[in-house]
């Protein structure tokens, strides 16, 4: 009996420590189709991003460490926060400060490096990516196949491979395009397992607003 409370005790222990920052096998860059999530959930909240003054198509959800299986989140470090106005400086890319905060609290804080060089490292991954210019062209919303939003970025982005990108769905939407990459590069690797769900429906994809 005293075995199996100091075993839970020890259990314990090591969950109150969090993974540790830096040990991660390869990065996550999810885009969201910002139309999309305006639909599903910033309208409601009368989100600043949505309005057609920013004319946002596919912004940086966030650049997340990844594991072969699974992913660490809200890891220990020892950096500081980003200031308030490190944050401010991403949502031109993230569609707001607020994203940009959270992004460094859940996943950030696991990459190992300092709040701004994870946000540059961010921008970087962000901006390497080409992202199709087919999608800005819409002039009404439409219902397609999570298959072709990723044809359109293999095709925009020659060196990815149908095992280096998923497309998600959401509520009945085109959600999100999410990008497997090296830790050291940024370059295209294959996906694990638990990355690789990709929306096998058509669903509705609305042009920027």
């Amino acid at each position: 009996m005293r075995w199996v409370i100091l075993w839970m005790f020890c259990a314990a222990a090591a969950w109150a420590e969090g993974e540790r920052a830096g040990e991660f096998d390869y990065w996550v860059l999810a885009l969201s189709w910002s139309p999309s999530w305006c639909a599903t959930e910033g309208d409601a909240r009368d989100a600043d991003q949505c309005d057609a003054r920013h004319d946002h198509g596919w912004v940086l959800h966030g650049l997340w460490p990844q594991y072969d299986r699974g992913w660490p989140s809200y890891c220990r470090t020892p950096h500081r926060p980003p200031s308030r106005a490190m944050t401010a400086a991403m949502a031109d890319i993230h569609g707001s400060a607020g994203l940009a905060w959270h992004q460094w609290k859940k996943h950030g804080t696991c990459s190992g490096l300092e709040a701004q060089d994870y946000h540059a490292l961010s921008r970087l991954a962000y901006e390497r990516v080409t992202r199709p210019e087919i999608f800005r062209k819409l002039e009404r919303s439409v219902r397609l196949p999570a298959s072709v939003v990723e044809e359109a970025f293999i095709e925009a982005n020659p060196r990815l491979e149908p095992d280096m990108i998923t497309v998600t769905c959401r509520d009945g939407y085109i959600a999100e395009a999410r990008l497997c990459l090296s830790r050291e590069g940024l370059e295209p690797v294959p996906c694990g397992r638990d990355v690789i769900r990709d929306c096998t429906q058509s669903a509705q994809f609305d042009p920027i607003r």
